[in-house]
């Protein structure tokens, strides 16, 4: 059995990319993973990956540990739905030990090197969605955490937080994330529940590789002078930290992935390190509470 056998876990916006990494890497430890997202069908984005091809991956990949998938249509811009994921969670297993804030929706404009006010007002989904819907999400999770004693909310942000990228709204989502964490942690704190947030750098997602091969020019420099990660490694990250019995001294914190992965000998698909950006990109600025 996996070290995570008998554990809960939701990871939002796990059609494909860093979600889908996260939820594989979870489900191969033992953890049954409710994956979410608006993907139901083939063509429901431009790029490949459904929530139900998500879930199926886990259970095979679970197969060995006693970990499994369960397929969860959400559209996290919705309360109501957001609302039906964690009572099916509830009603189906009564607890709930892992939270994966990773929702995000990417706007087909957003390389684009424009000024904030040349780029349509539709770019706010990201805040409805990485701040709003995460918020609701954590609202849920913790009504099912607190009372158990225990549980573990991550959200995933990165270097955007304090160092410009992509644009205004990409870094003000990021930014807002880390502080609404660790305010929760402190909140959670006499609960036995910890929050954090885990700071990727470049993520070799379908559409990150895909960007790469087609507009690297777009890119910037910072983003395209790393090596990059797979999607899974912030995944067995996140399984070392929910299984760390001191968790708790290390709520309220922002972390880079890189820095936490070598603490917990965690190395990528390649058996290499991944490295940490922080000289060149930003430092974390909360810590644990």
């Amino acid at each position: 059995m996996g070290k995570l056998n008998g554990k809960v876990a939701v990871v939002t916006g796990a059609s494909r990319g860093i979600g889908k990494g996260i939820a594989l890497a979870l489900a191969a430890e033992g953890a049954t993973v409710y994956v979410t997202g608006r993907s139901v069908a083939g063509g429901d984005h431009t790029q490949p990956g459904t929530v139900g091809e998500t879930a199926a991956q886990c259970t095979t990949r679970g197969m060995d540990s006693g970990g499994k998938g369960v397929a969860v249509a959400c559209d996290h811009a919705d309360h109501a739905q957001i609302a039906a994921l964690f009572a099916q969670v509830r009603a189906e297993s009564g607890r709930l030990d892992i939270l994966v804030n990773n929702a995000f929706p990417l706007p087909d404009d957003l390389l684009e090197p424009k000024g904030f006010w040349e780029k349509p007002l539709s770019q706010l989904s990201m805040m409805d969605v990485g701040v709003d819907a995460a918020f609701v999400a954590a609202w849920h999770a913790a009504q099912i955490m607190v009372p158990q004693g225990s549980g573990l909310i991550v959200g995933i942000s990165g270097y955007a937080a304090v160092t410009y990228t992509y644009g205004v709204l990409f870094g003000l989502t990021k930014t807002a994330l880390g502080r609404m964490t660790r305010d929760m942690a402190i909140e959670l704190k006499p609960h036995g529940v910890a929050a954090l947030t885990l700071w990727q750098g470049l993520t070799l997602t379908e559409k990150a590789r895909a960007n790469l091969a087609s507009v690297p020019e777009k890119m910037t420099r910072s983003i395209t002078g790393q090596k990059g990660s797979s999607v899974e490694h912030p995944g067995r990250v996140i399984a070392a930290l929910a299984c760390d019995p001191a968790i708790m001294v290390r709520s309220g914190g922002e972390f880079i992935t890189a820095e936490i992965a070598r603490e917990y000998g965690v190395t990528d698909d390649d058996g290499t390190w991944v490295e940490s950006m922080r000289e060149t990109r930003g430092s974390p600025i909360w810590k644990p509470v």
